[in-house]
């Protein structure tokens, strides 16, 4: 996909927020709307429960261990608010510039290729990329292991950690290849907020009922210097994993007119009511066990790019090819999770090389090169000081993550049933 081009030194490019009614300068000429998925055709309250139920996922209890035992009480409930406000922020900052003069951006990556050039085009791409993969590799790990737990709870023998991989990488394709887009989520949204709500109270319920019999809690953080500061920076990383998915365009280029209120909206949906979910079930995991406790954008480029769009979704020849793509994605998937058995520790490197810059980085440059002729210094100086604190946060975040990888490579086997 080319991009058409940079944005030009003579402030000719301006920032055109949607009201109540379409602004009348924002033209029909958007830019690259072609897609195999479905844009403009959804709710805010259905995306925004798609958030809520979303962020509110399989790895919440892990929040505890990935982020309170690194960072204590105190600064665990500090950075915890502060990171989310700074996200909240962030996300609502780029949801104004999906119209920029006049055109219409339904892929991040666009975007910043249209303000910045093709090497940024590249750049959040495989960005973007990386973090779906990760996360699809974590979810899968993730979902293996809860199964072989079941199982242990019901026989001797349980089968390898690999088999029960395998399995939730089936499942995972299945799901894809049924459900191919964000849209097509709306069926089964009622159903995936029930089952995530009554999951999140039996999680409550099971860490109040351990918490008040768990006399002997510790809440140290342990560790040398040393330790302490790259776990805290790895903590840093798993709220960003909690608050962002680094694909806020690609979510609000399904969403009805005017989008950008629309999106708002959503993230309101999401910066509370979804945020109050995930973040009491980490305070009250940590509360109750201390220190002792127990993690799309790739789907449309394929589809838009091996797919016929001038065919719906479901016709007998995209049902092939997209059969094809979904299970050559999962099957690569599914077989690095089974081979790398700590992807848990991909959850820190997923926040932060790729959803650093994503969230809090590239934003503010986005301001900067189009407002920045015509706003106030204040303005400028802090958009300056996002993009260096949030440079600095991505070396130290990847440092660490990266560390933590290091550590059990030397540890772990390939393959190993732990």
């Amino acid at each position: 996909m080319e991009v058409e081009g940079r944005a030009s030194n003579d402030n000719s490019l301006t920032l055109n927020l949607e009201h109540g009614q379409e602004d009348k300068n924002i033209s029909n000429d958007s830019y690259d709307l072609s897609t195999a998925h479905t844009i403009d055709k959804d709710s805010w309250q259905q995306v925004g429960l798609m958030l809520v139920t979303g962020f509110n996922c399989g790895w919440i209890f892990s929040f505890s261990n990935l982020i309170m035992v690194p960072l204590g009480w105190t600064w665990g409930i500090i950075l915890l608010f502060v990171i989310g406000l700074y996200t909240a922020y962030a996300n609502w900052l780029l949801a104004a510039f999906h119209f920029i003069d006049g055109r219409r951006f339904i892929r991040y990556r666009d975007l910043m290729g249209f303000v910045y050039g093709t090497k940024m085009y590249h750049l959040t791409w495989t960005s973007q990329f990386l973090t779906l993969l990760l996360g699809n590799m974590g979810f899968i790990l993730l979902g293996g292991k809860a199964l072989k737990e079941i199982n242990a709870e019901f026989s001797d023998s349980p089968w390898r950690l690999q088999y029960y991989i395998v399995v939730t990488g089936a499942a995972y394709f299945i799901f894809s290849f049924s459900i191919p887009t964000l849209s097509s989520m709306r069926n089964w949204l009622g159903a995936s907020a029930v089952v995530t709500l009554a999951y999140i109270a039996f999680l409550v319920s099971v860490a109040v009922k351990d918490g008040k019999s768990n006399s002997d809690k510790d809440y140290s953080v342990s560790g040398s210097k040393v330790n302490k500061v790259f776990n805290s920076f790895g903590a840093i990383s798993a709220i960003i994993v909690t608050n962002t998915s680094g694909m806020l365009p690609e979510i609000q280029s399904t969403l009805r007119k005017p989008a950008v209120k629309n999106m708002r909206k959503a993230l309101y949906s999401q910066y509370t009511v979804g945020a109050l979910f995930y973040y009491g079930v980490t305070i009250v995991g940590y509360w109750a066990y201390g220190s002792m406790l127990f993690v799309v954008p790739i789907h449309e480029a394929l589809d838009t790019r091996f797919l016929e769009i001038g065919k719906g979704m479901h016709s007998g020849e995209n049902l092939k090819r997209l059969f094809l793509l979904r299970m050559c994605f999962y099957t690569g998937n599914t077989f690095i999770a089974a081979a790398f058995p700590f992807m848990g520790d991909f959850v820190n490197l997923l926040g932060s090389f790729s959803l650093v810059p994503l969230t809090f980085m590239f934003p503010s440059m986005i301001f900067l090169k189009i407002k920045g002729k015509t706003a106030r210094t204040e303005k400028k100086v802090w958009h300056w000081i996002n993009i260096v604190v949030s440079f600095l946060l991505t070396i130290a975040t990847t440092i660490s993550a990266l560390r933590f990888i290091i550590n059990n490579v030397q540890k772990y086997q390939f393959f190993a049933d732990v």
